[in-house]
């Protein structure tokens, strides 16, 4: 579900969606989301100051804490 979520919104932004690859390593507690996208696609996904990236690990927050987990996401380059 978290790594669904992720992929849909990085899919929606980048302009080469077909190389958007997300893994999840999964822990007894935490979840971490690792999302890899194209090199020049990359600061569409961080946006302007990050506020992009911040936006996207604020709903995967919202969405790992319905689900009682910890998620967090690292945007690979």
């Amino acid at each position: 579900m978290l790594k669904g979520l992720i992929e849909f919104i990085a899919r929606a932004l980048v302009d080469n969606p077909d190389a958007v690859k997300v893994a999840e390593v999964e822990g007894e507690q935490t979840s971490v989301i690792e999302l890899k996208v194209a090199k020049e696609d990359l600061g569409k996904v961080i946006g302007k100051q990050g506020r992009t990236a911040r936006a996207m690990r604020t709903l995967l927050s919202a969405a790992s804490t319905k689900a009682r987990k910890r998620a967090v996401l690292e945007i690979l380059e």
